[in-house]
C-alpha cells in the first residue's frame, strides 16, 4: 500500500474538516459562539457527533482486540453506560440549564466556594489533557508505522503537524464547528466500520444470516458473566462500573456536556441523550461483531496473530487485507480519533477561560484575545504530551499515566455527590486535600487489593472506591450548619 497514496487520503479528509470550519463559523463571533453554538444546535446532529466524540482511536482498535479474551462481556459495561447516561439526561442536565451555566464546574462554586470550584475544574483539565493525549499518541504510533516511517518524516513533526491542523479547523468556530466536523466523523467511522465487515464477511464467502450465525455460535459472544464476582467480567461489577463511568465521564465533563449545552433548550438536550443512548448501543455491538470477524477470519485462512490485542485490527487491515481496506482502517481510525481530540481541545479551551480566567467580568475584545491564546497554548501542550510519552517509549509508565488521568474523575464523582444529595456546607479551604488524599488512598487500595482483600482485584469499580473516599472526606470536613464555611470561619479553623 502507497504511503503517499494514505496521505493523501488523509490530507484530503482534513482539507473537508477545514471546509466544514469555514462554513459554520464566521470571523469576528463572539467567544458565546466557541463555547457552545449561540445554544443553538440541532439535538439529532449533537447526538450523532458524540458518538465519535464518546469513542477514540483506541476505542476503534481495542474493542475489536478485546473480543478474544473478553469475548462479548463489554455490552455489560455498555448496558451499565446506558443506565448512567438516564441519570445523566434526568438528574444533571436540568441542574445545569436551570443554573444557565457555561461550565458546569461552577455549580462547584456556588455549592461549595470557591477552591471547591478550582479543584473540580483542575482535575477536569489534567484528566482532559492525559486521556486525549494518550489517545493521540496510540494513534500517532499506527500512522507512523503504516505511513509517515517510509516517507522520512519524524515522529514528533508528524504530531506537531496533526494538532496544527487540529487547531487550524477549531480556533474560530468552537463548538459550533466541533458540532459538524464531529457528525461528518462520526459518519466517516461508521461507513469504516461497516465496509470493514462486509469485506470480512464477503471474505469468507457469508451472507447476512450467515454472519449472525457465525458470530453467535463462536466462542466470542458470551455476554453475560455471573459466575465468579472476583473475575473483572462479572456482570454487576461491569454493569454498576459501566453506569457511574458514563455519569462521570459524560455528565461531569465539560467536554461531552458543553455539547449538551449547546441545544436550545433541556427538552431538545435530553432528546439528544436519549438518542445518543440507543446510537452507542448499535454501535458497541458492531465493534464487537467486527471482533469475532477478524478473530473468525484468522483461524479459517490460517493467520499468525500478534499476541496484543490491539495490534489485531491493524495487523490484518494493513497486511492481510485489500489496499482498499487498509486505506478504509487508516481513515477510520483517523475519523473517530480526531473527532475525540478536537473537541477535547475546545472542552479545555472553554474551561480554562471561564474557570481560571475570570471571563465573565472581562470585555468581549479581552475575551476573544485571551481565547484565541489559551486554545493555541493547550495545542501546544498536547502536542507536547505526546512527545514525552514517546520519549518515555515504556508501555508500562505510559499506561499508567493513563490510569491515573482514570482516577481524576473519583474526586468530581465525589464533590458532585456530596453536594447534589446532601445540604451540608463544607471547609472549602480543605477541598483540595481531601480531592488529592481520596486518589492516593484509591491507589493504594487498588495496588494491594489481591493481598488484602482475599484475591479480589479492582476493574473499573476503582472509579467508585474513588467516589466514595473523596464523599467520606467531604462529610469529615462538613458541617451542619446552613451556608458556606471559608477558612475564616471559627469552625472551619478549629
Amino acid at each position: 500500500m502507497s504511503s503517499t497514496l494514505i496521505l493523501g487520503i488523509i490530507a484530503a479528509y482534513f482539507c473537508v474538516l477545514i471546509l466544514i470550519s469555514f462554513l459554520t463559523s464566521k470571523k469576528g463571533e463572539s467567544t458565546d459562539s466557541f463555547f457552545l453554538a449561540n445554544r443553538a444546535s440541532p439535538w439529532y446532529v449533537v447526538a450523532f457527533g458524540m458518538i465519535g466524540t464518546s469513542l477514540s482511536g483506541v476505542t476503534f482498535i481495542s474493542v475489536p482486540g478485546m473480543v478474544a479474551n473478553a469475548q462479548f462481556s463489554y455490552l455489560q459495561f455498555i448496558l451499565g453506560n446506558m443506565a448512567g447516561y438516564f441519570v445523566v439526561a434526568l438528574v444533571l442536565m436540568p441542574l445545569y440549564y436551570r443554573l444557565n451555566l457555561v461550565s458546569i464546574y461552577t455549580y462547584l462554586e456556588q455549592r461549595f466556594g470557591y477552591w471547591s470550584y478550582k479543584t473540580g475544574a483542575a482535575y477536569f483539565i489534567l484528566a482532559r489533557t492525559l486521556g486525549s493525549a494518550f489517545r493521540l499518541f496510540l494513534v500517532a504510533g499506527v500512522l507512523q508505522l503504516a505511513v509517515f516511517d517510509e516517507l522520512g518524516v519524524p515522529f514528533e513533526v508528524s504530531v506537531i503537524i496533526t494538532i496544527a491542523l487540529i487547531w487550524v479547523y477549531t480556533f474560530r468556530g468552537g463548538m459550533k464547528t466541533i458540532i459538524w466536523t464531529d457528525t461528518f466523523q462520526t459518519l466517516a467511522m461508521l461507513v469504516c466500520v461497516g465496509i470493514s465487515i462486509i469485506m470480512i464477511t464477503d471474505e469468507l464467502n457469508l451472507d447476512f444470516q450467515g454472519m449472525v450465525n457465525s458470530i453467535s455460535e463462536s466462542k466470542y459472544s458470551k455476554v453475560f458473566f455471573l459466575d465468579d464476582f472476583k473475575d473483572t467480567k462479572y456482570f454487576w461489577k461491569q454493569f454498576v462500573s459501566g453506569a457511574f463511568i458514563s455519569i462521570v465521564m459524560v455528565g461531569l465533563d465539560q467536554d461531552m456536556m458543553q455539547k449538551n449545552l449547546s441545544c436550545k433548550n433541556l427538552g431538545e438536550a435530553q432528546k439528544n441523550m436519549f438518542s445518543f443512548t440507543a446510537i452507542i448501543l448499535v454501535v458497541n455491538i458492531l465493534f464487537l461483531s467486527l471482533g469475532a470477524l477478524l478473530y473468525i477470519f484468522a483461524e479459517t485462512k490460517g493467520i499468525a496473530l500478534p499476541a496484543k490485542g490491539d495490534m489485531v485490527f491493524p495487523a490484518l487491515a494493513l497486511n492481510h487485507f485489500t489496499a482498499f481496506a487498509g486505506i478504509t482502517f487508516i481513515l477510520g481510525i483517523t475519523a473517530i480519533t480526531y473527532a475525540s481530540a478536537d473537541s477535547a481541545l475546545t472542552a479545555l479551551t472553554t474551561s480554562f477561560c471561564v474557570d481560571f480566567l475570570d471571563f465573565k467580568n472581562r470585555p468581549e475584545a479581552q475575551r476573544v484575545r485571551l481565547k484565541n491564546w489559551t486554545h493555541l497554548g493547550f495545542s501546544a501542550v498536547m502536542a507536547i504530551v505526546i512527545i514525552i510519552f514517546k520519549i518515555l517509549n515504556d508501555e508500562s509508565v505510559v499506561q499508567a499515566v493513563f490510569k491515573v488521568a482514570g482516577f481524576t474523575y473519583g474526586p468530581l464523582l465525589g464533590l458532585y455527590a456530596f453536594g447534589m444529595f446532601n445540604n451540608r456546607p463544607v471547609r472549602d479551604n480543605l477541598v483540595p486535600v481531601v480531592c488529592v488524599l481520596a486518589p492516593v488512598l484509591t491507589f493504594i487500595l487498588n495496588y494491594n487489593s489481591k493481598e488484602w482483600f482475599w484475591g479480589y482485584e479492582f476493574g473499573f469499580e476503582v472509579l467508585l472506591l474513588n467516589g466514595l473516599l473523596t464523599f467520606l472526606g467531604l462529610w469529615a470536613i462538613s458541617s451542619r450548619r446552613t451556608g458556606l464555611l471559608t477558612d475564616k470561619d471559627p469552625e472551619a479553623i478549629a
